[in-house]
């Protein structure tokens, strides 16, 4: 496909391979421009029908994944598909569940797991990952079962 995200745009995260994946927050209307050939959602309750492939994570807010595996398996993918499509993650208000989500993505990317929250809140959002919980989810995430 080779499609991806102008580096530059709202919510873009470059991470250390090069990766480009957008998060945002569902309750905001869609962004101008190109839209997401794959998303992932990450809501308590089923996400709205898009256009494009979807997985959807069920996720609380304020919590954890209801189901750590998927959600790692969901991780996997969207990283894996961002190197050449328009990837998004995106929660409700696109802070504490996005942050938590691409924190991850960042250690599987490579960044060391104790470093990954200062990472995504450098990259996408001073606030993102909201908290302790989700803080100690993300430090054990390279340890955690595949």
């Amino acid at each position: 496909m080779t499609e991806s995200w102008d580096p530059s745009g709202d919510g873009i995260v470059r991470f250390p391979s090069g990766a480009l994946v957008r998060g945002r927050g569902l309750r905001r209307p869609l962004p101008a421009g190109p839209t997401p050939s794959f998303g992932v959602y990450l809501l308590g309750g089923e996400p709205p029908l898009t256009c494009w492939e979807a997985r959807w994570v069920r996720w609380p807010d304020f919590r954890l994944p209801a189901d750590r595996r998927q959600a790692r398996a969901a991780f996997e993918e969207a990283l894996a598909r961002a190197a050449d499509e328009r990837v998004e993650v995106a929660c409700g208000g696109g802070i504490g569940r996005t942050g938590t989500a691409l924190a991850c993505m960042a250690v599987l990317d490579g960044v060391p797991a104790d470093e990954a929250v200062a990472f995504i809140r450098r990259r996408y959002h001073h606030r993102a990952v909201e908290t302790p919980w989700q803080r100690r989810f993300i430090r054990r995430f390279d340890r955690a079962e595949r």
